[in-house]
């Protein structure tokens, strides 16, 4: 009876904070129709429902940003199956869903950072998966960890433009 009530007073301050949210999130199954660029996707929901898909947690460089740019839109095109789960956590003020792609158990928002082609964008992602994804990603420099520049911090280069 002890490990039962000490297990509840663990994981009762999870389930009032983020960790219930995340049952709460919208999940659908959406087919995906296009992807623009490295962070940013259209698709089909629950059958007939067309949405634009900002990914959470990421930031890649910008089509602008040659070759990074190109290079991370087409690996997030080669890792993306054509159905995948979508998790909405919120909406931009684009009105684009900002979600969490999956494919299976998959996140391909942290396939992402932890392929080196995206970063973690900070402003908008508190996620110590994230973080910890970019560091390994950093230390063997893969992706846009290869060289020093505005590749690593897409949302700089943006500002100054």
């Amino acid at each position: 009876m002890f490990w039962i009530v000490a297990g509840l007073g663990i994981a009762f301050p999870w389930l009032l904070g983020d960790g219930f949210q995340f049952f709460l999130r919208p999940v659908s199954e959406c087919t995906i129709s296009s992807i623009y660029d490295g962070d940013t996707l259209r698709a089909t929901c629950g059958g007939n429902k067309k949405v634009k898909v900002r990914l959470y947690c990421i930031d890649t460089p910008e089509m602008g940003q040659k070759p990074w740019g190109t290079e991370s839109r087409d690996y997030l095109r080669r890792i993306a199956p054509k159905t995948v789960r979508l998790v909405e956590h919120d909406r931009d003020r684009y009105g684009r869903i900002v979600g969490e792609v999956f494919d299976g158990d998959t996140s391909l928002n942290l396939a992402m950072v932890e392929a080196g082609r995206a970063a973690v964008y900070p402003k908008y992602c508190s996620e110590a998966r994230f973080f910890a994804a970019q560091g390994r990603a950093r230390a063997v420099k893969r992706g846009i960890w290869a060289h020093p520049g505005d590749q690593q911090r897409p949302w700089e280069w943006r500002q100054r433009r």
